[in-house]
This record gives structure tokens, C-alpha cells and sequence, in this order.
């Protein structure tokens, strides 16, 4: 993997975890680094389960392939929420 790819990985982490947070209703008391790991994580699953049903290679924009990875990341935001909890005073 070269530096390029591993900069590219990182902005589309960012980018489908932002969009996984807008997903879910609510405040999320999570870290930024942690929704872009999360976002990272749920574009290379995405990616893989839309491989497997046969839609990540389509003309134009992959709807499909986005709006799993754009659901893996709000599933994602929401298991670091309920594990991250409400850190500080209370």
C-alpha cells in the first residue's frame, strides 16, 4: 500500500463516518479519531459485502456500495457509543 492509498483511505474514513454520524440520532460523545477508524473499517466491509452481491463494480457512482458502508458505519457509531460511554464528570 503506498502512501497515496493509505491518505485516501483515511479521507473516505473520514467522510463515510461523518455520514454514519449524521445517520444516528442524537449527540455522540465519541473521539474524532475513533469515528474515522470507524469509517474506515465500515468502507472496507462495505466494500466486501458489496463485492459479494455483485453491485461494487457499476457505471457511475455506487449508490449501493454506499449506502451499506454509510449503515455499517452507523451501526459501527453505535456500538462505540454504548462501549465508549459518557466519559468525564458527572
Amino acid at each position: 500500500m503506498t502512501v497515496t492509498g493509505i491518505i485516501t483511505a483515511i479521507v473516505i474514513g473520514a467522510i463515510i463516518g461523518a455520514l454514519g454520524r449524521l445517520v444516528v440520532p442524537g449527540k455522540q460523545a465519541i473521539p474524532i479519531w475513533l469515528t474515522i477508524v470507524i469509517g474506515i473499517v465500515a468502507a472496507l466491509i462495505g466494500t466486501a459485502i458489496a463485492g459479494a452481491l455483485g453491485v461494487a463494480t457499476t457505471s457511475g457512482i455506487d449508490w449501493i456500495e454506499l449506502v451499506i458502508q454509510i449503515a455499517l458505519a452507523a451501526v459501527g457509531v453505535i456500538l462505540a457509543v454504548s462501549l465508549y460511554g459518557r466519559r468525564g464528570v458527572r
